[in-house]
């Protein structure tokens, strides 16, 4: 209990001679400074609150309003049309405090005419339609305006209010391109039945629905993402841990230090650094890729010290404003470690220091300590029910607490893992599943974010999925990675750089009365046979990169998306409803769409590659469609979100649709997603190529189907992570991996038929 002893600021006593006060300066420095750096972060928000709303002005143009209307008056003129006057009748004839009013209400009105500008040329998309090298004229008048509204540096949460809202498409056209999408899947039989119920939904019901969504839409910031994030991710209640969270891998070549303390130190380091940038709204506004276009960044408020808590019919998330340490798992043992000491973030030595204590802790888990994380683990209405029967109140409630409130979540798993020995393909394999489940009960799968650092120094992050998309951890984990290796950095003998105060009181271990091994024992078996299931397959495409696809005039995700229907083709026998996530983020609060991939004509071409005829043209047109599609989703005009809220209002309504109910039980057996490279400039991979993140990925959607994600690395390399079942007898991961690398290399060399000579002539490409 030294902690709480260091904890208290006076003692006293009291004697026949009066009462002996004994102050501990040292207590009450640390008390003033903690209540220092509080008082410092409210203004600072405070500040910032100012700064961005009245974005995208200036707070210091309301003196520039204030020095014209003042001149103005000066000579003899009234810029305020007589409302001056009146102003002054109303504030007992002092003139200086009627300008200033006047010049606030009209400052005022010109930063809500900028922003409702702003928002209006934000709502315009047509410019992602136009090809590349013919912008029409509108919209480069519509780049320079939007270049002159957004000069001023913005903060991470300036645009928000000046986002537009998601549009509601009409029913016509959503059912026009859902009937579009699964011609290709159906027969014609089939294809006839779903267009009738479509028709029948459209004059029916359809358009019941419609009008209570749209007034759903006037009336929420979006009428999408509520809805989404309470259905599909907090009212399930099935096991979140493969299901639904997903993880990020450390670098493919690269460990920056063996020493398992040291990783941690830095890696902590690095996102309390990027946790403080957020809370100071320091982080650019993440763009479209080479334009000035913002996107949402709403999903960031919720990255740290956020928890979903278990409900027995639906989940919470709960956050809380700040967490000054994290929760770290070492051995069964739970402990709390302090990352801040009188209001300053520890030095990554003293962090490594304190995770050293840690590791070299010799005492054993409590009675049932060692395997409780299974809980979060296992299917949410039995954690649900325990949590609310143990977790109410007493020791079990304050330890929980810890790890609830925590930052973060910290594994020190024991195990060493990365692309290293004699198989290194089997040992990557291995790593991601490790990060995906790891044994399924040393990580806190309800935490928003949990990092993993293993043995030899290696890392990982495992991320529930509910409270923000893959985009979102993907910009915190490459910030990570790059101030861990290229500004923290470490010494020679591979520890962390900084000092170290003795003097800090060691990780608080956390108790508790745990008389419930037997539910603990029941979610494990649960999630141990889920976990046991999963197969995964992690490789490197090295033979040709983004760079070689470009050359070709085509996009890289639209060919890699290719690839998969080619892959699955060969692989089943036949095409099936694929899933793309693609982002909606240009709208306020905006999360995801879903990309129909497999088209009419991705399918024409497929079949036609396999009988060798008119093949380039139809890659082209399938290209061409795929990246439509993938437009349309990012501008509100996709067919799953909208499809999927008319099914919500029906419920609400109480009503059936059968044509609802039959779209949205379909199976999405080929689920596929792209982790963007959104920070570039962090890592230098001309003078440094073997510092190249490997992505991460996620467990299959469908029992029958497959998981695909997918990071496109600088110019020559693309990262696969492939997920599936063993349970299935008709899938293999390793398999598939295989028909994917097949078809990338057939499809580049239908493009460029020297290709596959020119990869003969340089067999260093293929190593």
């Amino acid at each position: 209990m030294a902690e709480a002893h260091q904890a208290v600021a006076f003692q006293f006593t009291i004697t026949h001679e009066g009462i002996d006060l004994h102050l501990s300066y040292q207590a009450l420095n640390q008390i003033y400074l903690s209540g220092l750096r509080s008082w410092k972060k409210r203004i600072s928000r405070i500040k910032n609150r100012i700064i961005k709303g009245v974005y995208p002005a200036s707070p210091s143009s309301w003196l520039f309003v204030v020095i014209a209307i003042l001149a103005t008056m000066y000579m003899q003129s009234d810029p305020s049309m007589g409302i001056i006057t009146k102003i002054r009748e109303l504030t007992c004839n002092i003139t200086v405090l009627s300008v200033l009013l006047f010049s606030t209400l009209l400052w005022l009105s010109l930063i809500l005419a900028l922003r409702f500008c702003l928002k209006l040329l934000l709502s315009y998309h047509q410019w992602m339609f136009e090809l590349h090298g013919r912008i029409s004229t509108k919209t480069k008048v519509w780049a320079t305006l939007v270049r002159l509204l957004s000069s001023r540096k913005p903060l991470l949460y300036s645009y928000q209010t000046s986002l537009p809202h998601l549009p509601v498409p009409s029913i016509k056209d959503t059912l026009e391109r859902y009937l579009e999408s699964v011609k290709p899947l159906l027969d014609v039989a089939g294809f006839q039945r779903m267009t009738r119920l479509a028709a029948e939904f459209e004059k029916s019901l359809g358009n019941r629905l419609q009008k209570y969504l749209k007034l759903k839409a006037l009336w929420a910031t979006n009428y999408v993402s509520d809805w989404w994030e309470e259905y599909v991710y907090l009212r399930s209640r099935s096991p979140i841990m493969v299901n639904s969270n997903y993880y990020g891998m450390d670098f493919l070549y690269v460990t920056p230090t063996a020493t398992q303390a040291a990783r941690a130190g830095n890696t902590i380091t690095a996102l309390f650094l990027y946790r403080r940038k957020v809370n100071r709204e320091e982080l650019n506004p993440s763009r479209i890729p080479g334009t000035v276009i913002p996107l949402c960044a709403a999903q960031c408020e919720r990255m740290f010290n956020t928890t979903r808590t278990p409900g027995e019919e639906t989940d919470v998330l709960q956050h809380w404003q700040d967490s000054e340490f994290v929760a770290v798992y070492h051995r069964g043992r739970y402990f709390r470690l302090w990352v801040y000491r009188a209001g300053r973030l520890l030095s990554p030595r003293e962090i490594q220091y304190q995770i050293q204590r840690i590791l070299d802790d010799p005492s054993p888990p409590s009675p049932g300590e060692d395997k409780l994380g299974a809980l979060t683990a296992g299917n949410r209405m039995p954690w649900a029910q325990v949590r609310k029967q143990f977790f109410s109140s007493g020791v079990n409630k304050r330890s929980l607490d810890c790890i609830e409130k925590a930052a973060f979540f910290v594994t020190l798993d024991d195990q060493e893992e990365g692309m290293m020995g004699e198989n290194p393909s089997v040992n990557l394999d291995r790593y991601a599943k490790s990060l995906l489940h790891g044994k399924c009960y040393d990580r806190w799968f309800d935490k928003s974010l949990s990092v993993v650092v293993y043995k030899n120094g290696k890392n990982g992050l495992n991320a529930e999925h509910s409270w923000a998309d893959a985009p979102i951890v993907a910009h915190l984990w490459e910030f990570t990675l790059a101030t861990d290796a290229f500004h923290l950095g470490y010494t020679a003998d591979g520890n962390c750089r900084g000092e170290i105060e003795h003097s800090l009181p060691p990780p608080q271990r956390l108790s508790w009365d745990i008389p419930l091994q037997t539910h603990v024992s029941e979610s494990l078996a649960v999630a141990q046979a889920l976990a046991d299931d999963v197969d995964c397959h992690v490789f490197p495409f090295r033979e040709f990169g983004k760079g070689c696809i470009k050359k070709m005039k085509m996009s890289p995700d639209s060919f890699v998306q290719l690839a998969l229907q080619l892959a699955y083709y060969r692989d089943r026998g036949t095409f099936c409803l694929t899933y793309e996530a693609s982002m909606t983020r240009l709208f306020r609060e905006g999360r995801t769409e879903t990309v129909r991939s497999s088209s009419n004509e991705s399918c024409a071409f497929v079949l036609a590659l396999e009988d060798r005829e008119h093949c380039r043209k139809l890659f082209r047109k399938a290209a061409e469609k795929h990246q439509n599609l993938y437009r349309l989703a990012m501008t509100g005009s996709g067919i799953d979100r909208h499809l999927f809220c008319l099914y919500v209002v029906s419920k609400y309504l109480g009503v059936e649709s059968p044509f609802l109910k039959e779209v949205l039980s379909e199976p999405w057996r080929l689920s596929t997603s792209q982790t963007p490279v959104q920070q570039m400039e962090l890592f230098d991979l001309v003078n440094h190529p073997e510092f190249i993140s490997l992505g991460g990925g996620f467990g299959p959607v469908a029992d029958d189907g497959y998981g695909v994600s997918y990071i496109i690395m600088g110019e020559e390399m693309i990262n696969f992570h492939v997920s599936c079942k063993h349970s299935c007898t008709e899938t293999d991961s390793h398999k598939f991996g295989s028909q994917i690398s097949q078809a990338m290399m057939d499809l580049m060399t239908l493009l460029n038929p020297d290709f596959k000579e020119a990869t003969k002539a340089n067999p260093d490409k293929q190593s």
